[in-house]
């Protein structure tokens, strides 16, 4: 199996490009292949449809959507911007949703966030569901997101708190499992 996972933040240092990263190496760990990638690497021009009629459809977003449709399923590692989805974020989406036929239509997603906040982003990933879910994703109903996630992680990039790192990988197994399940009956 082949799961894209998108650190959501472009910042150096972001702790939900750590949490990726985490998810990324558990992927691997299960026997999986991630593609861990960098929301920059997706980056496109704000949606217009005078910028789309007259110069197509940006190369940021062909490459997101070649990534959705080459994977599995795919993870989305979020901040949360003043309680809701980064305009970044939403605006590649956004451009993403031009494709026909409609790449995120029947994908599997998992969205987790990791915030300095007690929310730990999770008002956000609610927000990041509702333009994902109206295009067709199926968003895993169990959203990981790590508060005072400035504190959550060791030296090694790793959840200190075992209960919270045991849930983490949980739910990444859970997700996996119904993916793969998904794809045995699909096949």
């Amino acid at each position: 199996m082949r799961f894209l996972v998108v650190e959501g933040s472009a910042r150096s240092g972001s702790m939900n490009a750590m949490l990726a990263q985490l998810a990324a190496e558990e992927i691997s760990r299960r026997g999986a292949i991630a593609s861990l990638k960098s929301i920059s690497e997706f980056d496109c021009p704000s949606y217009n449809q005078d910028v789309e009629d007259t110069s197509g459809i940006p190369e940021g977003a062909r490459r997101l959507k070649d990534e959705i449709l080459n994977n599995d399923g795919f993870i989305i590692a979020s901040p949360e911007y003043n309680g809701s989805v980064p305009g970044n974020l939403k605006n590649i989406i956004d451009w993403v949703s031009r494709f026909r036929p409609q790449p995120f239509n029947e994908r599997h997603a998992l969205l987790m966030s990791a915030s300095p906040s007690m929310g730990g982003g999770n008002r956000g990933l609610w927000s990041l569901r509702i333009p994902l879910e109206h295009l067709g994703t199926r968003v895993y109903p169990n959203m990981f997101s790590l508060a005072s996630a400035h504190q959550a992680f060791t030296p090694d990039k790793k959840i200190s708190n075992n209960v919270l790192a045991k849930r983490f990988e949980a739910n990444l197994d859970a997700f996996m499992e119904l993916v793969e399940a998904s794809n045995t009956t699909h096949a």
